[in-house]
């Protein structure tokens, strides 16, 4: 992951620049998604709290897409994770790729004991069908819950889970 910490900030920055909801908002220059990765996540996937997954284009291989499953969870919820930050390059979507990241991330948390597994999106979203079809339920909407990138509006957020087995 440290080796790609200029290709995961590349694709948090395209992602939240085209008005993705996943906690930053505008001005959101190249080095505050840098520092996402490095102080946030790798930390967390160098002690085994989160796994972090990436889709790599065919042709290229320049990174197109990220999610991470957070394994963080108290003794009593070793049987959950979370996943978090599911991003595909804009010029990467509709092909897939957010499913197939969500599918290794599934059997990842299937494989490690986990078969409850939770997200939260923001309401209206593409993401919220892809997950539906993916078989998540909703387990309810958060009102103004987050403000959006791009203004200062604040947005809904749908609470969903799957169970594994």
């Amino acid at each position: 992951a440290e080796a790609a910490l200029d290709a995961l900030a590349g694709v948090l920055h395209a992602c939240v620049h085209a008005g993705a909801s996943v906690g930053f908002v505008l001005p959101f220059p190249p080095e505050e998604a840098r520092a996402y990765w490095a102080q946030a996540v790798l930390p967390g996937v160098a002690a085994g709290r989160r796994r972090l997954f990436a889709a790599w284009a065919p042709s290229g291989g320049r990174l197109v897409g990220t999610a991470q499953l957070v394994l963080d969870t108290m003794p009593n919820q070793r049987h959950r994770a979370d996943v978090a930050k599911v991003l595909v390059h804009p010029a990467a979507r509709r092909a897939g790729v957010a499913r197939a990241l969500m599918r290794a991330a599934e059997a990842a948390a299937l494989g490690g004991g986990r078969t409850l597994l939770t997200l939260d999106t923001r309401r209206g979203d593409a993401a919220e069908p892809l997950y539906l079809g993916l078989g998540y339920a909703v387990a309810g909407v958060i009102p103004r819950y987050c403000r959006a990138p791009d203004s200062e509006r604040l947005d809904d957020t749908t609470v969903m889970y799957k169970h594994l087995a």
